[in-house]
């Protein structure tokens, strides 16, 4: 029986790392790639997703490659971009970001884009963009205020966390929930196995 490569994760993220073991997948490495996230002049949420998320990709590829421990590796890399008509909304960072996140998507449609990139040792990457479009309650005042209070948005996509308390104010859901939350699964399952990465291989014993 062959070895299987060794994956790595190029995210810090704790929802990112329960989604892959929900598929059954446990990363051999976590490396969080450190790239500037600021979108560039007129580039839409889109694209944004995107190129964050081969970008991520690219930069722990490279650190790996540098590694004789971790050149066989595959790097899976994932971004999301919450998008309010053609606005890219901050990971908010400040009370005010989550303000104006929640004020934005208060009682409209919003799409949550997620980008999704695989890099194989060699450097060949596949890449694949997952849109889910999200509808919020008309939010009062004090669902605003209460929900900023409980800090759960600091440092999310959008000012809000749908796998949290967020998740009351969702009114309908039509794409990937598990994208809305950071990673989709059937696209990042695709994608590990078009790489050669052998997504099956601890079910058996998973399910046990």
């Amino acid at each position: 029986m062959t070895t299987a490569p060794q994956l790595i994760l190029a995210s810090a993220s704790p929802r990112r790392l329960a989604l892959l073991q929900q598929i059954g997948l446990e990363p051999d490495h976590l490396m969080p790639a450190d790239i500037d996230e600021t979108p560039k002049k007129h580039e839409t949420p889109r694209s944004l997703a995107m190129r964050l998320a081969r970008s991520k990709a690219e930069t722990v590829r490279q650190a790996a490659d540098a590694s004789e421990s971790l050149q066989d590796g595959v790097v899976l890399a994932a971004d999301t971009v919450v998008a309010a008509g053609r606005r890219a909304l901050p990971k908010a960072e400040l009370t005010d970001q989550a303000l104006l996140c929640l004020s934005l998507l208060s009682g409209r449609g919003h799409r949550v884009f997620t980008g999704v990139a695989v890099a194989q040792p060699g450097g060949k990457i596949r890449s694949k963009l997952v849109e889910t479009r999200v509808r919020f309650k008309k939010l009062s005042r004090q669902d605003m205020d209460e929900y900023i209070a409980s800090g759960e948005w600091r440092g999310k996509a959008g000012g809000y966390a749908i796998q949290g308390l967020a998740g009351s104010f969702v009114v309908k859901l039509v794409g990937s929930y598990p994208a809305v939350v950071g990673l989709p699964l059937v696209e990042t399952a695709n994608l590990l196995s078009a790489a050669g990465y052998p997504i099956h291989r601890g079910w058996a014993t998973g399910a046990a």
